[in-house]
């Protein structure tokens, strides 16, 4: 059974009860979690070794040197990771941690009800998901799913693999993307402000994707997803 490490942390967000949700969900997704807050030491190697996979829900704060090198040099080494909502805008005093999530957050307008759209419907993180069912005259199903989140824009580079975009004032700005990072596999959603949000199908469906993709051996997601190593 994959071992994930579950990390909560900062500011902003209620990440105490938003964490059990995902805890929820990794355990449905066949993985053993373990839950650590405010405690980044939790990175060192010594304590990443036993994890397959990080998820991170964490605002804002720092990463202590031995912490840094634990999760960017563990992810390179095969580890999976997992961001979720504010993990692009945490450890800003580490620009490999950035670099390694692939974006970072600019600004978000209010609270309110908006509509992500697939861009990959191929990938393994998103092949599973269904879209409106296709009519009898429709040339194509739609894979349109309507949230309720902050709705985050996002500086990212732009050689990622983004699965799912929103609109916002006429741009289009990622919702989901992935990447490699040496021999790790990073996932990013950018949804999950509250338990609400977490609680949204869509959420819970590729999250679940994308812990399972971050999850595979090497040669499987190499073959699957070529698309940009560090």
């Amino acid at each position: 059974m994959k071992k994930v490490l579950l990390y909560g942390g900062g500011g902003c967000h209620d990440y105490r009860s938003i964490c059990p949700v995902l805890s929820e969900y990794i355990a449905a997704a066949g993985m053993a979690v373990e839950y650590v807050a405010d405690d980044p030491l939790a990175f060192v190697a010594e304590r990443l070794a036993p994890f397959d996979a990080v998820v991170i829900y964490n605002t804002g704060g720092t990463l202590p040197l031995e912490a840094k090198r634990g999760l960017i040099e563990g992810i390179a080494g095969g580890k999976g990771f997992v961001g979720i909502h504010a993990a692009a805008d945490s450890f800003h005093d580490n620009p490999e941690y950035m670099a390694m999530v692939g974006g970072f957050f600019r600004a978000h307008p209010f609270h309110r009800e908006y509509i992500v759209s697939l861009m990959d419907h191929d990938h393994p993180v998103t092949c599973d998901l269904k879209g409106y069912a296709a009519k009898d005259w429709e040339k194509w199903p739609v894979y349109e799913y309507r949230v309720k989140d902050e709705q985050y824009l996002l500086d990212y580079d732009s050689r990622l693999n983004v699965l799912a975009t929103t609109v916002f004032r006429g741009m289009t700005w990622p919702v989901a993307w992935t990447r490699t990072w040496g021999k790790g596999r990073v996932f990013y959603l950018a949804l999950g402000h509250d338990v609400e949000a977490c609680r949204n199908p869509f959420f819970k469906n590729i999250l679940t994707g994308g812990l399972k993709w971050t999850s595979e051996p090497e040669t499987a997601q190499l073959a699957k997803d070529p698309k940009f190593a560090i």
